[in-house]
């Protein structure tokens, strides 16, 4: 029995447990071979080309077990959204089929070394929504700071890396269901702090999808020829670079 004068709360000791059990769990997991094209609006290519090749992150940078839990909660809550918009009569498929054994929707170019999965396919609303389909949802989850960015100034500004992903899906996606970069995608973000919704049309941009998709192609050229490309700062303490997990490693480098 514990004594519990003596040793740490019962719900540390726990969480301990669960953390070590969680990481455990995802430090066996196969790492991509692929780059993400949720991951390609990201602003540093250097960052990406040591996300790509598995490059050891820096210490303490690894994953922890409440931010897998994040991870975690954030794709429960996108399973919720999914059951709401079904519910208010949105014919959405998140698998081929909709069946559970059923693969994703998703896209591989550049001999499978660029790939992105979607969130869902909508074919079909309620006709006082006006949505053209078929049409790609996104959905991501946020905290309540972020959640108001993304309704004050819409996902373009706020989330650039997320409205880059939905051009890039959009474009490469309408080659096997046409009309997906015609009309424009859903893309619902989740308040994690009050259950808020917030739902946004958003218009393929094309010139993004270029841009992001040459910015691919960049990188696995660059990989290819042993080349670094440049890091997106001439300081250290610019702010990406120190939230980036290759920090260190990177600044190491002569140049």
């Amino acid at each position: 029995m514990l004594d519990y004068n003596h040793t740490p709360k019962f719900a540390d000791v726990l969480n301990a447990v669960i953390d070590a059990a969680l990481t455990a769990e995802n430090a066996v997991r196969s790492p991509r071979d692929y780059l993400g094209g949720s991951r390609l609006g990201h602003p540093c290519e250097r960052a990406l080309q040591f996300e790509f090749t598995g490059a050891p992150k820096d210490e303490g940078r690894d994953f922890n077990g409440q931010t897998l839990r994040i991870f975690a909660i954030g794709h429960a809550l996108e399973d919720l959204a999914v059951a709401w918009l079904r519910a208010a009569g949105v014919d959405l498929y998140t698998r081929k089929g909709n069946r559970p054994d059923g693969g994703q929707f998703g896209f591989e170019v550049a001999r499978g070394r660029i790939r992105g999965h979607v969130d869902g396919i909508i074919a079909a609303g309620p006709d006082d929504l006006g949505l053209a389909c078929p049409a790609l949802w996104e959905c991501k989850t946020m905290n309540a700071k972020n959640w108001r960015a993304c309704v004050k100034d819409g996902v373009a500004k706020s989330k650039p890396v997320y409205a880059a992903q939905i051009a890039l899906y959009q474009a490469y996606m309408d080659a096997s269901i046409p009309g997906l970069a015609s009309n424009p995608a859903l893309f619902t973000a989740i308040n994690k702090d009050t259950a808020e919704l917030h739902h946004e049309l958003v218009p393929f941009d094309a010139d993004l999808a270029q841009r992001i998709s040459d910015r691919g192609v960049r990188i696995l050229q660059a990989m290819d020829a042993g080349e670094l490309l440049p890091r997106i700062a001439t300081s250290a303490d610019f702010f990406e670079c120190r939230m980036c997990s290759w920090a260190n490693r990177c600044w190491d480098l002569p140049q």
